[in-house]
């Protein structure tokens, strides 16, 4: 073998190291991100009460910075997925698909709440036939 021939194999046998090491290092982190996701995923399915009681609280958060909000309760909390069943209720006449109600049972109160434009769009007192 002469000489030029051994820098050349010496150059593609570092080259082939480094890919190597670039192509482990990157198996490693998708390994621990595919790890990391998976433990959130189990999580999620052990508690789902957890993560809805999380997104609700979110939301009262975001809620509470524009109107007050009865103490003490958590609500129920509501999407609208379709307002063809909902337009005769006035209470509903300004609802588009995407807004949310928090509905207060304690303290007989519904609230509309628009995401979208962080708006409060109607508040109602409920009757809950009690």
């Amino acid at each position: 073998m002469s000489e030029e021939n051994i820098n050349i194999s010496s150059e593609v046998l570092n080259k082939s190291k480094k890919i190597t090491k670039i192509v482990t290092i990157l198996l490693v982190v998708a390994a621990l991100l595919s790890v990391f996701f998976f433990i959130q995923y189990r999580s999620s399915l052990k508690d789902p009460d957890a993560l809805n009681r999380e997104k609700i609280e979110s939301l009262v958060v975001k809620v509470e910075k524009l109107i007050d909000l009865p103490q003490g309760e958590l609500p129920t909390l509501a999407e609208i997925t379709s307002i063809e069943n909902l337009k005769d209720q006035p209470f509903f006449a300004k609802a588009k698909v995407g807004d949310q109600v928090l509905l207060y049972t304690v303290a007989r109160k519904a609230y509309l709440y628009d995401p979208v434009a962080n708006v409060i769009v109607e508040v109602a007192s409920v009757n809950l036939g009690n």
